[in-house]
């Protein structure tokens, strides 16, 4: 595959250049085995709605389609499961977890890791969420199968990182 370079000019970056250099959706490493695309996650609903709604240029127009965002500020009803699941940014960054390409965090790594780009934070990235298996466990052994109800903080923090609840 050619390398296709992009160049990222957003509230949170500017003139940041990358490379995607595998097809979209394609050759992942073996171990990173996401339930859901980006595009799903956000028509089904992530983060309050209140992410990437200034990064329409980077990434495909039909992500955003039907997606459930909001511009202005963080609507908990716009999740999936209608609860808040998320820390703040600040957050984030004050725990060391937010890697200087992806300034928004897991999700932005995430989409542009879909989208082809590969980069010195994949092996952590893919650990972490490796690491959120523990939710599952937790959901399958408290909750009644196909009860959506049951732990929905935890099934939308699972969402939040490419888990589909719906599945166990």
């Amino acid at each position: 595959m050619k390398k296709i370079r992009v160049c990222v000019n957003d509230m949170m970056q500017r003139d940041y250049v990358y490379y995607r250099t595998e097809p979209v959706g394609e050759n992942f490493h073996p171990e990173f085995k996401p339930d859901l695309t980006p595009k799903e996650m956000l028509e089904m609903g992530v983060f309050g709605g209140k992410y990437m709604t200034d990064c329409r240029d980077e990434f495909p127009e039909d992500w955003f389609e039907n997606a459930r965002l909001c511009h202005e500020r963080h609507v908990a009803e716009y999740n999936f499961f209608g609860v808040n699941a998320s820390k703040p940014l600040a957050y984030w960054r004050e725990k060391g977890w937010i890697y200087s390409d992806d300034p928004r965090g897991w999700f932005q790594w995430y989409c542009r890791y879909y989208m082809g780009r590969r980069c010195p934070d994949d092996a952590r990235q893919i650990k972490r969420w490796k690491a959120m298996t523990r939710h599952i466990a937790q959901i399958r052994n408290n909750c009644p199968e196909g009860v959506l109800t049951c732990r929905r903080r935890q099934r939308q923090a699972l969402l939040h990182w490419a888990y589909d609840s719906r599945r166990f």
